[in-house]
């Protein structure tokens, strides 16, 4: 998607394992990919529900 600015994610690993990308500078959409396969599949969800999904990882029963 034009204009997408990716950030790794805090939780990823720094060795080169398991990495999520998040783009959320874009109006009304939360984008989420692989790091090993940007060109790959993209998950699209609306900042509400990105929200929502980070509060549930986030909440000590999660964990």
């Amino acid at each position: 998607m034009t204009g997408a600015h990716w950030r790794t994610s805090t939780r990823s690993s720094s060795n080169g394992g398991d990495c999520v990308e998040v783009a959320d500078n874009l109006p009304g959409v939360v984008l989420v990919r692989d790091s090993k396969d940007r060109t790959g599949g993209t998950l699209r969800f609306t900042p509400t529900a990105w929200q929502s999904f980070v509060e549930i990882v986030r909440a000590p029963a999660a964990r």
